[in-house]
């Protein structure tokens, strides 16, 4: 039993030290941030893979990504993106807990939404004759924390976390977004989101959004188009197929509403 409980013991102390050694690799690429510009990100070598393999040594990979300072970005997307993704984002420390609760009260709610249907559906199939049971419903999964995410929490897992959605990636998330916003400043960290967020299939960061969209460079982007970049955010493979459809344009104007309120770091 000793030597059994050493051996449990050194495995618990590789694991630890294994998990700091992890978190110090992080916070060096971070603070290095603060002056070297990050070439790629965790996301973006996925989508590389994805399209190169999509496409085929043949294929004529589409893909676009220009990085332009700060200051030449118009201050109208700073705006439109800050209105629309986190409202809060020059005054909070990298997380809002309170829209993160709501957040997983959606969540929740969604979930009691499927198992209500579910067994609904299991209730329906029960009395199909010949007593066969014939499930239709959609297979249940377990609560997962998505949506409520910050700015910086965005960039966090872009640039170094993969797509999956557990308790264990939201918990590295929040300890790289720590990092962030410990090591660089708002303008900084902004500057590296709108500069790698996605923004279409293979279209990354402002300059080639606006290039994409708009035949125009970031720097010289109006608010209306400003703000119809902000709203192809959150789904830009779906929005980018109609960048002027009714809800694109709708809400676009939502957001040009709100931008004049904004703080821009």
């Amino acid at each position: 039993m000793t030597g059994v409980g050493a051996s449990i013991g050194r495995l618990l102390g590789l694991l630890i030290v294994s998990a700091l050694a992890l978190q110090l690799y992080f916070l060096l690429r971070v603070g290095a941030m603060a002056w070297l510009d990050p070439q790629s990100t965790t996301y973006q070598r996925s989508e590389i893979w994805r399209i190169a393999t999509q496409q085929g040594p043949a294929g004529g990979m589409h893909w676009s990504h220009q990085w332009m300072s700060s200051a030449h970005i118009s201050p109208q997307l700073k705006r439109a993106v800050i209105a629309s993704e986190d409202a809060g984002f020059s005054e909070h420390s990298g997380v809002e807990w309170d829209a993160l609760e709501k957040a997983w009260e959606r969540n929740l709610k969604a979930e009691a939404e499927a198992a209500r249907l579910e067994a609904s559906a299991e209730r329906r199939n029960s009395g199909a004759p010949g007593n066969r049971t014939v499930s239709t419903a959609a297979p249940r999964h377990a609560p997962k924390v998505v949506g409520g995410s910050t700015i910086t929490q965005q960039l966090a897992k872009n640039l170094f976390l993969g797509g999956e959605r557990n308790f264990a990636r939201k918990g590295q998330e929040f300890v790289i977004t720590a990092f962030l916003e410990a090591l660089l400043t708002k303008d900084r960290i902004l500057e590296i989101y709108l500069n790698n967020v996605e923004w279409g299939d293979g279209v990354f960061g402002a300059e080639a959004a606006a290039r994409h969209y708009f035949r125009s460079g970031a720097a010289t982007l109006s608010a209306s188009q400003a703000a119809r970049l902000a709203v192809l955010l959150p789904a830009p493979k779906r929005f980018e197929k109609r960048p002027a459809s009714p809800y694109v344009l709708g809400r676009a104007a939502t957001i040009m509403a709100r931008m004049g309120a904004v703080d821009v770091p």
